[in-house]
């Protein structure tokens, strides 16, 4: 795999020629919308895959793998019919490998809400190990709403992926209760009637476990919340029931603020088999224009969280959606949600150059919009994507976990699935 940034004067034919790839692979690889419509700054997934080359004249071993970027050891481990590296001649055909070298396996989730496109959900499937269905709300008497998750579910198991029910203390009109939580963990006789509606919910609809998004917690509630995932998990363990947790990308234990005061990490650490980072929002819809996850914020999270918490019970949340602010920024202003794939169409459309920030890792680029007024776009791409899965690697996590997977992005699957081999556990 090589990501290829678009320079000035570049089409996709030249940048085809570069690599000795059909400019018909990389448009269908990467899902070009308009492969005639390149923009500077945009990145290319190249998939060199098996290559064939055909020994010219004075060529060697050395001076040929050199050309493809591997060292002739590779070349050799390619073509196990050389039996003397110094006797190559004119004409011979050699195969060329990929310079990719994986990482290894990785598990993956991905979050997806029930309305999510069946087209996008099934070619999405295959690079995931859990789909954790988004959500199942907890009302106030313990019970739970209803959502259309059994197509969802039927689809997963279909493609060996392990569906995750989730739970949460959002309310129907938008927004995590920090109310509701208290109300849920201050009472033992409604914990019980939540969980027996979570033990029912499981059987009915064939899940493969729980995951609980409980946010807002009260600062107070900390160890109420602790002690309601003890029960949950002495409750769905024996059950045969996985229990995973989402928490907030905390930087250390006693860091302030009702979003990180409720999330122990170490109490969630010792008793879950997965805790989901949520690595993301540094950038948000109500807050100055940056980075979704700048790499530099999510490495101070990971710093702190591999302290408290098993490397191999950690998922690190990745974000798949960018935000377009309005300039100058002005608070109490939102940011308008974009997808990967459409902040590059946007750029397209306006004429923009997109920019690359190397403290955050990620990609942006400023316009103006037809009233005058200047725009920025911060989204993510190959490079910002590529960073983050080596950070993962880096830190020997157990994986990583997409938030959402709703809005289909080929770059990142593309990049995930050259460098790990994605793990299946039914």
């Amino acid at each position: 795999m090589i990501i290829h940034v678009v320079r000035p004067g570049e089409s996709l034919y030249s940048i085809s020629r570069l690599y000795k790839v059909s400019p018909n692979k990389i448009a269908a690889d990467n899902e070009l919308n308009n492969p005639n419509r390149l923009v500077i700054g945009q990145t290319l997934v190249i998939l060199e895959g098996t290559r064939r080359h055909t020994v010219a004249p004075n060529e060697s071993l050395y001076t040929i793998a050199a050309a493809y970027g591997l060292t002739v050891n590779e070349l050799l481990a390619a073509n196990p019919q050389i039996t003397n590296a110094v006797l190559i001649y004119p004409g011979q055909i050699l195969n060329i490998p990929s310079r990719t070298r994986k990482f290894g396996t990785i598990e993956v989730n991905g979050y997806a809400f029930p309305n999510i496109s069946m087209e996008v959900l099934k070619k999405t499937l295959s690079s995931l190990t859990y789909l954790s269905i988004f959500s199942h709300e907890v009302k106030e008497d313990g019970s739970l709403s209803e959502i259309n998750d059994t197509p969802l579910i039927e689809a997963a198991r279909q493609a060996k992926v392990a569906p995750l029910m989730v739970i949460s203390n959002l309310l129907p009109g938008g927004g995590f209760s920090s109310d509701l939580a208290r109300r849920i963990l201050s009472s033992e006789q409604l914990q019980d009637t939540l969980l027996n509606n979570v033990i029912a919910t499981l059987k009915a609809k064939n899940y493969y476990g729980l995951d609980i998004d409980f946010e807002y917690i009260y600062p107070e509630d900390r160890e109420l919340y602790n002690n309601f995932l003890r029960k949950a998990v002495q409750k769905l363990k024996p059950l045969g029931y996985l229990v995973t947790t989402a928490l907030a990308p905390k930087i250390s234990a006693n860091q302030q603020g009702i979003l990180y005061q409720g999330h122990d990490y170490p109490v969630h650490g010792q008793l879950v088999s997965h805790v989901i980072l949520m690595t993301y929002e540094w950038g948000y819809t109500y807050g100055p224009p940056m980075a979704v996850a700048p790499i530099n914020s999510v490495r101070r999270v990971l710093d702190y969280a591999v302290t408290a918490i098993p490397r191999d019970k950690i998922l690190m949340g990745i974000p798949n959606y960018g935000y377009d602010w309005t300039l100058p920024y002005e608070r109490g202003t939102g940011a308008t949600t974009v997808s990967n794939v459409g902040a590059v169409d946007l750029a397209a459309r306006v004429g923009a150059e997109i920019k690359y920030d190397r403290l955050s890792q990620a990609p942006y680029f400023n316009y103006y919009a037809s009233n005058g007024r200047e725009h920025v776009v911060w989204f993510e791409d190959a490079r910002s994507i590529r960073a983050k899965l080596q950070l993962a690697n880096e830190f020997r996590l157990a994986g990583v976990s997409y938030w959402t997977i709703g809005r289909y992005f080929p770059q990142n699957w593309l990049v995930l699935n050259s460098l790990y081999n994605v793990k299946k556990v039914i």
